[in-house]
């Protein structure tokens, strides 16, 4: 009963998201203040509909109830709970269903907190939202439903992927989703804005807190991702270029874009017409990025593998979407005013550079991302596009990028002085720069390109304080005005401050983990070592444990430094999931400081003596812990800046301003 009590209410939600859509775009058109209610009355029962159905597949999953197609295909009652829970957006059909609560989730949060937009505005973008629900939900109930009963059920499920039964991939669907469809809002405004002809300074700030808090969700989706695939995929890495990872970098990449483009709009007035491309461009990837997951178009461990029918009708759907969203654009392009004037070096031009770099950047990153498809398509070739393409051309393109980013927040608007921008800056060019040469100087083996990726975050982190100690006059004012002026600094402000240091903290960690980490791997008997960079690891045993619902072979290996100190007992596993027949490696992690020493147990195999050994991978990672802190200290910063009262009160009266 429970079952059917949730595809009855993914019916209803699609039902009240075509009311949603009809009642407000009428509303928008008429003027009419009923109808726009009934329109929000009717986004907020379609996310209570679609919660009521997720609800109810969480239900089955826990429950362990097997006459679900779903279910049975991705749970187990030996499965841990939550795992279980987990397992209801580990698959195609949970997965899709999670977007449409999320999706339905921010058209009822535009309903709830959009009373500062403009009524027209406010319906029109409310209408859109609802659009966009019934595409995804009809996609859920007729293409992908995840409620459907099976006609003979099972007595055990098979299990989900043991890959993704891990603790950071359950967390990390809910946060890429609300990032991935935290776009959606910024789409609905822009077209709002497109249809209303009303693109203005009042509607960049009313994107921007939105923008801003899907970028932050999605930083820390993709940071979840990479730290699964750095201790959970078991090769060392946090980062393969791969597809899917891809996938969610471009909309992250083109977000940042539009958060920097929305602030010149909103302070200036200037750049609207390419706010509002980035604001369509920004859903547009994340889009593309649900086709390419779920369309089995391309091979990867994150990927939902399904059949190619289900595929084009995603494509057709992100064409629809994509293409009226441009269509709308290009026609009310020549209309858009181009805003105010400025010089060359300002604040308004460092700001375009970045958004020409994103932009190039997101470019280079999609084209890597799809010639290996458009190449098969074309001649039948299979070819790949691995890490040396992206880091010979995606790298420079970023290096410029942050290179200029530290001197734009110091510029002044309409025009700036650069000579007094380095004035402020040349204490921390100079740290960096003095940072970067001692690293290359004590290091072993030298890096050069290394060092200068290890000045460079430097001279982000040295920026972004340079540009905190001007705005509270460090150096120039006494200690009981720099206090006065720290109480009274917007939240936004230190919110900046933070997200560029947390970039600077991850382009030190990429730099060092890169270019100095060690790596070994030898075929060991029991007692057995081999030298790993300045420590020795030994393999003093090997023995069978029995988890919840896998096999596993666990090693003792003992890591000790140069004085034959102790430094790690790492405990490495090999498991066995018989419900599946999967096995997988479970790595052995040791924090040493900022640095990792992390182990791999691998296959049994023979060894010339006769007695059994196993394959060891060790490496030493160092300050790897940076490569995870940065975008936390990034997202964190974006939180911040959400939380700004001029964000979420400013809006009214800018708009109180517009209309009067």
């Amino acid at each position: 009963m429970i079952i059917e009590l949730g595809a009855f209410a993914l019916i209803l939600a699609l039902v009240l998201s075509v009311a949603q859509t009809g009642l407000s775009a009428v509303a928008g058109a008429r003027r009419a203040p009923m109808l726009a209610g009934a329109g929000r009355g009717a986004a907020l029962a379609a996310f209570g509909a679609t919660a009521v159905t997720f609800a109810c597949l969480v239900w089955a999953f826990v429950s362990s109830d097997f006459s679900v197609a779903n279910v049975a295909a991705n749970s187990h009652t030996a499965k841990p709970m939550l795992f279980k829970v987990a397992g209801a957006w580990g698959s195609h059909e949970g997965s899709m269903l999670l977007w449409c609560l999320v999706l339905t989730g921010y058209g009822a949060a535009m309903a709830l907190f959009g009373a500062s937009l403009p009524p027209r505005l406010r319906a029109y973008a409310v209408a859109v939202q609802g659009a966009l629900g019934v595409m995804f939900l009809a996609y859920t109930v007729f293409a992908s439903n995840p409620m459907v009963r099976l006609t003979e059920v099972p007595i055990e499920g098979r299990s989900l992927n043991p890959l993704l039964q891990d603790w950071a991939l359950a967390v990390h669907p809910p946060f890429l989703y609300a990032g991935y469809v935290g776009f959606s809002v910024v789409y609905s405004l822009a077209m709002a804005a497109l249809m209303d002809g009303r693109v203005d300074a009042a509607w960049a700030r009313w994107v921007r807190p939105w923008t801003l808090a899907a970028w932050s969700l999605l930083t820390i989706g993709i940071t979840l991702g990479a730290f699964w695939a750095y201790y959970e995929l078991g090769w060392g890495g946090w980062w393969f270029w791969d597809p899917v990872e891809n996938a969610s970098f471009m909309p992250w990449l083109i977000g940042a874009a539009l958060l920097h483009s929305a602030i010149v709009m909103e302070k200036r007035g200037a750049l609207p017409g390419w706010t509002v491309f980035l604001a369509l461009a920004a859903f547009t990837f994340s889009m593309l990025g649900a086709f390419l997951v779920r369309s089995g178009v391309l091979t990867s461990v994150h990927a939902f593998a399904v059949d190619p029918t289900r595929g084009v009708l995603l494509l057709i759907m992100m064409g629809l979407a994509a293409g009226a969203g441009f269509l709308l654009f290009a026609l009310r392009a020549p209309s858009l005013n181009s805003g105010g004037l400025f010089a060359p070096v300002s604040r308004e031009s460092a700001i375009v550079l970045n958004n020409i770099v994103l932009s190039t950047a997101t470019a280079t990153v999609l084209l890597g991302t799809l010639y290996p498809l458009i190449r098969e398509a074309f001649d039948g070739e299979a070819v790949s596009v691995g890490p040396p393409f992206f880091n010979l051309t995606f790298t420079p393109i970023m290096l410029l990028a942050l290179a200029i980013l530290p001197a734009g927040p110091l510029l002044a608007w309409k025009r700036g002085d650069a000579s007094a921008v380095m004035r402020r800056l040349w204490l921390a060019l100079a740290a960096a720069a003095l940072l970067g040469l001692l690293t290359y100087a004590l290091i072993t083996p030298r890096k050069a390109l290394a060092s200068a990726g290890v000045a460079l975050g430097f001279w982000l982190i040295g920026g972004a304080l340079a540009e905190l100690a001007e705005r509270l006059k460090l150096l120039r004012a006494p200690l009981a005005e720099v206090w006065r002026r720290a109480v009274g600094l917007p939240r936004g402000a230190w919110g900046t401050t933070l997200a560029h240091a947390g970039m600077g903290v991850f382009v030190l960690g990429a730099s060092f983990e890169t270019a100095w980490r060690v790596e070994q791997a030898q075929a060991l008997n029991l007692n057995q070592s081999f030298k790993l960079g300045r420590y020795e690891v030994t393999l003093t045993n090997v023995g069978s444990v029995e988890g919840p619902n896998y096999l596993a072979e666990r090693g003792l290996v003992r890591i000790t430094d140069p004085d034959g100190r102790v430094v790690c007992q790492a405990k490495p596993e090999r498991r066995y999931y018989p419900t599946g027949g999967q096995t997988t490696s479970e790595v052995a992690i040791c924090p040493k400081g900022l640095d990792d020493l992390y182990v791999v147990l691998g296959e049994r195999r023979g060894s010339e003596s006769g007695k059994p050994a196993w394959l060891v991978r060790a490496y030493v990672n160092p300050w790897v812990r940076l490569i995870f802190l940065g975008p936390l200290l990034m997202a964190l910063g974006g939180a911040i800046s959400v939380s700004d009262r001029r964000l979420r009160l400013g809006v009214g009266r800018k708009a109180s301003e517009a209309q009067a």
